[in-house]
């Protein structure tokens, strides 16, 4: 977690900045104000931490930058954020390797249908959620 020391300093402060409450946040992540109120807890024993996906919907939908977010060490040897499972390209050529990630973007992302039927499943109940999930055979 150390790219993430700071964040929930960071999450108030561009959340607080933009005029946002804790719900609006919640929203946009697709979890409980609860779980936004954990991401900001000053108590690092009662701090939660999002998921990539969570992370990824407030830097998007809030148009933040991912850096504004985490702590970047500027000891590594790109200044490159490294995730695990994130190489999309193993080309050296730039433009190739901005093509494969659009292309890459393009195929995870979700259409109108997909993202309403998404939060329809995120804001059912957990019963609910357990029955889809048997139906599809999970």
């Amino acid at each position: 977690m150390r790219y993430l020391q700071s964040f929930n300093r960071r999450l108030r402060r561009i959340r607080e900045q933009g005029q946002l409450s804790l719900g609006d946040v919640a929203e946009m992540c697709g979890v409980d104000e609860a779980r936004v109120r954990s991401w900001e807890a000053t108590d690092a024993r009662q701090r939660g931490y999002p998921g990539v996906s969570e992370l990824l919907d407030f830097c998007l939908k809030t148009e933040t930058p991912l850096e504004r977010l985490l702590d970047m060490d500027d000891d590594g040897e790109d200044g490159q954020l490294e995730l695990p499972g994130l190489a999309f390209s193993n080309s050296d050529d730039l433009s190739v390797a901005l093509k494969e990630l659009e292309q890459e973007i393009n195929r995870i992302q979700l259409s109108d249908d997909e993202t309403e039927l998404l939060r329809r499943f995120r804001k059912a109940s957990a019963d609910n959620r357990r029955m889809v999930l048997q139906l599809l055979g999970r």
